[in-house]
């Protein structure tokens, strides 16, 4: 029949359009995937909204090669619910590719995304270079992806978006002030004045929410900042026009 792949927004079971919530309705199985995003409402709410039952999908279900989500939309409506919009992680582009090569027909219901929900900050959407991420550094994992991505961005000017790590099965969400300390972590021992203590950054929470915080500032005066509950992500500025630079008054 058809797999229904849904935006559901970044903060609560609300978020969702009325398009997303009618294909939801007509859906006979409904799944939700949980481990590249986090709604800031508790999942039960989307199932009294939706009046469906959702089967919480992590990542070995959504990526593993006997998927169970694209088998029963062989035969029947499933409806795959993305928190955010669905193409902003490839795990999402991957599952429609693999649906449309079984011969199972695809719909999409867009929504927002981090991508865009950060032109809050008062930062121009189509002056942001590579976005990158920060994961959490483990024994033989200490990459300096981010750290890099920050360098080429700056050098074309260009403003980056750093997504903070997510380990949903420890309930462990990356805040500012950890992505922070990372990277300041490698800027001493790289050496290049890519990130020093100066930086000027902008801390986000929550955003999509009623009660975002973004908090403009220096790497040094960010990580004293209670940023709250997550989701965080981090803003690096690149070169500032006066009307960005005002934008980044507004937050100090």
């Amino acid at each position: 029949m058809t797999l229904h792949i849904i935006g559901i927004g970044l903060d609560s079971e609300k978020d969702i359009t009325v398009k997303g919530l009618e294909l939801v309705q007509k859906s006979e199985l409904v799944y939700l995937e949980v481990y590249t995003s986090k709604l800031h409402c508790p999942f039960i709410n989307l199932a009294k909204l939706y009046g469906k039952q959702i089967t919480l999908a992590d990542r070995a279900m959504v990526e593993g090669d006997n998927n169970e989500i694209l088998e029963h939309a062989k035969t029947m409506d499933v409806a795959f619910l993305i928190i955010g919009d669905p193409f902003s992680a490839t795990t999402h582009l991957d599952m429609m590719m693999r649906a449309k090569k079984e011969g199972i027909a695809v719909t999409v219901t867009n929504n927002a995304s981090i991508l865009t929900a950060v032109g809050i900050t008062g930062l121009q959407l189509y002056k942001f270079g590579k976005t990158t991420s920060v994961p959490y550094p483990e024994e033989n994992f200490q990459p300096e992806t981010a750290y890099e991505v920050i360098a080429q961005n700056k050098k074309n000017g260009l403003h980056t978006l750093v997504l903070l790590d997510i380990k949903q099965d420890q309930q462990r969400f990356m805040s500012v002030n950890e992505a922070l300390t990372i990277l300041l972590a490698i800027e001493e021992k790289r050496g290049e004045n890519i990130f020093p203590s100066s930086t000027l950054c902008v801390g986000c929470a929550r955003l999509g929410s009623q009660d975002p915080t973004i908090i403009a500032g220096t790497a040094q005066e960010l990580l004293a900042k209670d940023f709250g509950l997550p989701l965080h992500c981090l803003l690096v500025p690149g070169n500032l026009h006066f009307m960005e630079e005002e934008a980044m008054g507004m937050w100090r």
